[in-house]
């Protein structure tokens, strides 16, 4: 232990007798702002935190609805001059045929086959029921969303910039 504090106070003494060595590492490795250019830290955060109240409060204001049944039809098919709707509920019988066939025999393509093609269509036709309603707000409310999400946005990529190119 003693030897540690001796080698550590004679290393204190040499380089306050020469600091030329502590010179040269500043030189080296300059104190660079947000993004490694010297960008502003401060504009990073600022912005960093209007973008992530502006998009909190957008996101908050979205209301998410759907309309998703065994009856409701998801896809259409041209049949003998018309259409007819394709519901999740007949979605449904061919995934069940396909889970027995992958049941009884699991190298079974054909099984597969309906089983994963039908799951693929019923989320395709879950998502595709999803709707997205803005809530009702005032005309300032709006503005002030897209002005700390816009604003924000533009104050975190001038603060990645180098501000002594312009």
């Amino acid at each position: 232990m003693a030897h540690t504090e001796a080698f550590a106070s004679s290393l204190r003494v040499r380089l306050l007798a020469n600091p030329a060595p502590l010179r040269h590492i500043a030189a080296m490795t300059p104190i660079k702002g947000a993004g490694g250019s010297p960008g502003g830290i401060g504009s990073f955060f600022l912005g960093f935190l209007m973008m992530c109240a502006g998009f909190y409060l957008l996101l908050q204001s979205i209301v998410v609805t759907q309309v998703f049944g065994l009856g409701m039809g998801l896809f259409r098919v041209a049949f003998f001059g018309g259409s007819l709707p394709i519901t999740s509920g007949m979605i449904l019988i061919p995934m069940l045929f396909g889970v027995g066939m992958v049941f009884y025999n699991a190298r079974n393509l054909i099984g597969w086959a309906l089983a994963v093609g039908s799951l693929v269509a019923l989320i395709v036709g879950v998502i595709s029921s999803i709707h997205f309603v803005m809530r009702n707000m005032s005309l300032f409310d709006l503005l002030v969303i897209l002005i700390l999400c816009v604003g924000g946005a533009g104050l975190f990529l001038r603060s990645l910039r180098d501000q002594e190119r312009g």
